[in-house]
């Protein structure tokens, strides 16, 4: 695994409480300031402007998830709600109303049960998609709720889960029981989705990052110590630090949380255009 060249360690400090509430009163024009490519106003630009456009291909990928100081995700007994506090829900809902489809794998949707939608601030709902392998999803599954949004379930070719009306049905080839993350950015990508937000769990994020998937990830760190549960990013294990990933980053204070925005667009694979037809 070769490490990133360079790394941009500047610390971008919209902290201030009025810094804050400005950036909370800007925010309304946001998405749609967002997808017509206009400069944002502060702090959003530094914060989401990287997310307009693509480095490598048509598409922007984007994983998210927070963790504790100690790089925990989860407590032992899988408890995760909530780690981050009201600033670091609130970048994940912004994160959501800025792309086209919020991406979660199967085991994170039946833990959680969760809505993927935009509830915290105002911009559109993102479509919501499922990687569901073996065709595990309930049909009761608050992710398939019918609210206007689009909503996919990714499954291997063979499966046949019972879906609720509307819900579009992805049939993928898999191996060894998963679906390639490239194979699913393609379909995606097919069907007209160009942002793509890849929200959880840590596994799935990890497989997308892994396969050079990503072109960037937001990890959003709390301060509280776990002290021990489910740890973060899961890689191959490297030899040395010197091999270890490396990637420029820039960081942002949310209230009390800090946001690592990492950019692996050195790293990521092309995969091709968006379908602007759909």
């Amino acid at each position: 695994m070769t490490p990133f060249a360079s790394q941009d360690f500047g610390f971008h400090t919209d902290d201030r409480r009025v810094a804050e509430a400005a950036g909370d009163a800007s925010w309304a024009m946001v998405p749609q300031m967002f997808r017509a490519l206009r400069p944002l106003p502060a702090p959003w630009e530094e914060r989401f402007g990287p997310l307009k456009a693509g480095a490598v291909d048509d598409l922007v990928v984007v994983g998210q998830f927070g963790q504790s100081l100690d790089g925990r995700v989860a407590t032992e007994t899988g408890h995760s709600h909530y780690i981050n506090g009201p600033a670091g829900l609130a970048h994940l809902h912004r994160l959501r109303a800025l792309v086209d489809v919020v991406v979660v794998g199967v085991s994170t949707a039946l833990a959680d049960n969760p809505q993927l939608t935009v509830r915290h601030v105002s911009g559109p709902c993102p479509a919501r998609a499922v990687i569901d392998p073996r065709g595990r999803m309930r049909a009761d599954a608050r992710l398939f709720a019918r609210d206007g949004a689009r909503r996919l379930v990714i499954t291997g070719e063979g499966a046949r889960p019972e879906l609720p009306a509307g819900v579009e049905r992805v049939g993928l080839p898999t191996r060894d029981g998963a679906i390639a993350p490239a194979a699913i950015l393609a379909a995606l990508a097919e069907r007209g989705f160009r942002r793509i937000l890849i929200e959880g769990g840590s596994h799935t994020v990890s497989c997308f990052l892994a396969s050079g998937c990503l072109d960037r990830l937001h990890i959003v760190v709390a301060p509280i110590i776990l002290g021990a549960g489910r740890g973060g990013v899961a890689l191959e294990p490297v030899a040395s630090c010197d091999e270890a990933l490396r990637p420029p980053m820039r960081l942002h204070r949310l209230d009390g949380e800090v946001l690592f925005d990492c950019d692996l667009s050195g790293r990521r694979i092309s995969v091709g255009r968006a379908n602007r037809s759909m």
